[in-house]
């Protein structure tokens, strides 16, 4: 899996763990958030972009993403499902390389693209118990901005 940096350009998973450790490690005592948010748009294909960001509350942060494309056509719920499972992956990976560095009091948190007003409310409970049945805080709208600002803006 590759993602894009702004900053640091292609990396591979483990470039970008090493790149949020140290960017940990710059201030080992300040208050972080990692979050992790896929979303998707359909044309001929549908794109899912993936996006980890780590942020130092208060003072900046980084994000990346990851690009895939697949010419299947789902149904919206089941591109949420989708997005939900592609989220649950990076983020099990993320708290496994966490646990295994010495930072598994770092949290991750999953930013979904459901709300309670749209098309997707009616999946909010089983997409959030997907997440929190995996051991992850979960966000919805309008707090999943890692989702819905960050991975969005990479989909167009």
């Amino acid at each position: 899996m590759v993602f894009e940096s702004p900053s640091k350009g292609r990396l591979d998973f483990e470039e970008m763990f090493q790149d949020i450790r140290e960017f940990v490690e710059e201030v080992p005592h300040g208050q972080y958030k990692l979050i992790v948010g896929t979303d998707s748009q359909v044309r001929e294909r549908v794109c899912y972009v993936t996006a980890v960001v780590i942020l130092r509350v208060g003072k900046g942060g980084r994000f990346y993403y990851t690009k895939e494309y697949e010419k299947m056509q789902l149904g919206l719920k089941q591109r949420i499902f989708l997005e939900t499972s592609r989220s649950l992956a990076v983020a099990s990976k993320l708290a496994e390389k966490l646990a295994a560095n010495g930072l598994a009091d770092l949290d991750v948190e999953i930013h979904l693209d459901v709300g309670e007003d749209g098309r997707t409310r009616d999946i909010i409970k089983e997409v959030v118990g997907m997440v929190t049945g995996s051991g992850f805080d979960a966000r919805i709208k309008p707090e999943s901005y890692g989702a819905t600002k960050v991975a969005d803006k990479f989909t167009k």
